[in-house]
């Protein structure tokens, strides 16, 4: 049986949320597929905040500068200039569908303002927040709303499987996706459903690495649908790793903000000497990559665990009320962050790469959107400016809907076959899976990492097919369930990010390769890989950069 929309939204974070919500008030029938439960995913765990121009003493051009900076010669200065100017916009939005920014009091007129914070790569105070919980804020005040809408059908703890495409169905590239095949976690049973647009908003990757501040759905399902289904995607080479997340054996993925550090924050090894100072001017408050590779090298040289990011100076009333979450959830490990230093390491964090969009968030393939930290949009470049993540999701939500809306065609008449089990038969060798998923996350730890080389990356390669010829083989003698197919999403993406690592002969950004230790203005491009429609690989290939309405500022 199909299951006929308007739409499909996959994924169920800030950027799904809001599509949906406004198709829905367009009137358009909308399909909400997520794995899980509707709330369970990266956008509430989202602490620092999200990143606009509010007050007279910020500007656009410096937000766009400070953007242009962190990502290394790589962002798309004409998408980096329309998120920034779009951002007031979007702030006004979602206080009118109810998300509630922490506010302050002018003490000389007491008047109400945002309390704004700073974070590393920011030259002003410019990002809103929800005390240390913003995405979970923002997250609450949309479900409400679109729980509220006749329009819009949730299914819950359903996995997508892979994208249904015209050449998949015997008709053209230009009918583009058609639909998907999705998994029923509970029953067990392959749904179809079909629409004449659909938005991947699946999110990120970080369980392709060991550690990782992301939760357990971030498996990259949306790079890896798009990828099978012929889609173009760029930059997969950096993969930011946050530099403090909580180090604590019962500690699961659990991240220490950024915004720790923008209020003063110091960054120790074990004997309490500050280093921040050796590898920035900025210190504490240096780019995201280079504070994460300072501590990578500490921790190298001197053989240690973690180091300790030291908040005791701002005291016990500050912490509690402006890190209340991290403040009680450091407390549940017996960690007083007003009296002892907390322990960190970096783990990975954030996807930069994605699938490549124009800037409506419209992919290679016809029919089909990305948007948030599946896609990418060239915001980021090579490397992503603190709280420019929500940001991204709201502007491109916006945009992909206004696109989507105006392209909507209906869909070619054919028919679509019910998924095909074949001869499959259900597994009884769980351990098949468990095994090759720890030696993926592990390979892609300790050789595609902060800090790589060409001998890691090429052993990293050979091993990668080799488990997933493995995969591939236990995927078409068994049935699916959703732990197999997010061992075949997480191994085909890890492969692809270290065919685009190798790729990059330079080091740019979250791309530190010991054999290319500068960057090269020949690589100063974007790094592009396409899904082949055929078995044969495709290597990498470098695209010229978008040319942007202006000069690109300079950096300092």
């Amino acid at each position: 049986m199909i299951e006929q929309f308007d739409f499909i939204v996959i994924g169920s974070g800030l950027g799904g949320l809001l599509c949906s919500l406004k198709l829905a008030r367009q009137g358009r029938k909308v399909a909400l597929i997520t794995k899980r439960g509707i709330a369970e995913g990266a956008t509430a765990q989202a602490q620092g905040g999200i990143a606009a121009v509010t007050t007279p003493d910020d500007s656009i051009e410096d937000h766009v500068r400070d953007t242009l900076n962190a990502g290394a010669g790589l962002c798309h200065e004409e998408t980096v200039r329309t998120v920034v100017e779009e951002a007031p916009s979007m702030i006004r939005e979602l206080v009118e569908l109810g998300a509630k920014f922490t506010s302050s009091k002018n003490a000389s007129d007491e008047t109400e303002a945002y309390d704004l914070g700073l974070e590393g790569g920011h030259s002003h105070r410019r990002i809103l927040h929800s005390r240390d919980s913003t995405g979970r804020e923002i997250q609450r005040a949309l479900l409400e709303n679109v729980h509220r809408e006749k329009n819009i059908s949730v299914f819950e703890h359903q996995v997508a499987i892979d994208l249904i495409t015209g050449p998949k169905l015997g008709l053209s590239e230009e009918d583009g996706c058609l639909g998907v095949y999705v998994l029923d976690r509970l029953s067990g049973k392959i749904r179809t459903f079909m629409a004449s647009g659909t938005i991947l908003a699946t999110g990120g990757a970080g369980k392709i690495y060991l550690y990782t501040t992301n939760p357990d759905v971030a498996s990259g399902d949306g790079l890896a649908m798009a990828y099978r289904a012929g889609a173009r995607l760029g930059n997969l080479e950096f993969v930011q790793f946050h530099p403090t997340c909580l180090y604590h054996p019962q500690a699961k993925s659990f991240l220490i903000s950024e915004a720790m550090r923008g209020e003063g924050g110091i960054l120790k090894t074990a004997d309490g000497a500050p280093f921040m100072h050796k590898y920035h001017p900025q210190k504490e408050l240096a780019p995201r990559d280079v504070v994460a590779q300072a501590i990578d090298q500490e921790l190298k040289k001197r053989g240690e665990d973690c180091v300790y990011l030291d908040m005791t100076h701002r005291g016990e009333a500050f912490l509690k009320s402006r890190f209340p979450a991290i403040y009680e959830r450091c407390l549940q490990f017996g960690i007083d962050i007003a009296r002892t230093p907390i322990p960190v390491v970096p783990a990975a964090h954030y996807f930069c790469g994605g699938v490549l969009t124009n800037e409506w968030g419209e992919t290679s393939v016809p029919r089909l959107y990305a948007v948030g930290e599946v896609a990418y949009t060239g915001l980021h470049g090579a490397n992503r400016l603190a709280s420019n993540s929500l940001l991204e999701c709201a502007v491109f939500a916006h945009r992909a809907v206004q696109r989507a809306l105006e392209g909507l065609t209906p869909l070619p008449r054919t028919s679509v076959p019910d998924w095909d089990s074949g001869n499959a038969k259900g597994s009884d060798e769980q351990v098949v899976i468990s095994q090759n998923w720890d030696e993926v996350r592990r390979l892609m730890w300790n050789y595609v990492g902060i800090v790589r080389s060409n001998k890691r990356l090429f052993r990293a390669l050979r091993r990668i097919r080799l488990l997933q010829q493995e995969i591939q083989e236990y995927y078409w003698n068994f049935q699916v369930t959703s732990d197999l197919l997010e061992l075949r999403n997480i191994a085909l993406v890890a492969e692809l990010v270290i065919r685009c690592a190798l790729a990059r002969k330079e080091s740019r950004g979250l791309h530190f390769n010991i054999d290319y230790p500068l960057e090269n203005t020949v690589f100063q491009k974007d790094t592009v890989i396409q899904g082949p429609h055929a078995p044969e690989v495709m290597e990498p290939i470098f695209q010229d950069l978008p040319k942007p309405k202006s000069e690109v500022i300079p950096r300092p």
